[in-house]
């Protein structure tokens, strides 16, 4: 089997190699991922809380990888909202960070969807792939979270969908402007 399952840091030729990854990820502090499960209990997508920064009161969210059946449904955005809640509410961050090449406008578009602050570009943050990275900030903090946490739970109601699971309102309709 020729296997190429991209990552952001490493390209796998077989699923034994991502097994490995995996298997090593379960018992990791920095990053540590998490499971997306769909209503089933199938895996859908993964993601991580990741440079924990308990001095500073700061976490990252990333490493996030969404099956074409997870993406772009509000189960997708649920997902996100509950690690944000879990960070601020369970860990008591004051931080939680979304960071990603500059150039990759998808997740620029989904930071700013979820609600997160642009904070600015990070020039020549790191070399990647053996180019300059750009990085893209964002954040949001324990000051913002209960609006944003409103937001999400009006996007998320049931009320919100028609028939047909197409939303009413755009989340950015529930958001108030940063």
């Amino acid at each position: 089997m020729d296997l190429h399952v991209c990552w952001p840091f490493e390209t796998f030729e077989t699923f034994e190699a991502f097994e490995a990854l995996i298997a090593e990820y379960e018992v990791a502090k920095d990053p540590h991922y998490y499971a997306i499960l769909d209503a089933s209990g199938a895996p859908v997508g993964i993601a991580s809380l990741m440079r924990i920064n308990p001095d500073a009161g700061s976490i990252e969210v990333g490493g996030i990888a969404y099956s074409p059946a997870l993406q772009q449904t509000p189960a997708a955005t649920e997902a996100m909202s509950l690690l944000m809640s879990y960070a601020f509410e369970t860990l008591g961050y004051r931080r939680y960070e979304w960071k990603c090449d500059a150039l990759n406008a998808p997740s620029r578009r989904a930071a700013e969807r979820l609600g997160f602050q642009f904070e600015g570009i990070f020039r020549q943050a790191l070399v990647y792939k053996g180019r300059n990275r750009d990085t893209a900030w964002f954040a949001r903090t324990d000051q913002d979270w209960p609006a944003i946490k409103s937001a999400h739970a009006n996007w998320l109601a049931p009320e919100n969908f028609d028939a047909e699971g197409r939303q009413r309102q755009s989340l950015r309709a529930f958001l108030s402007p940063c």
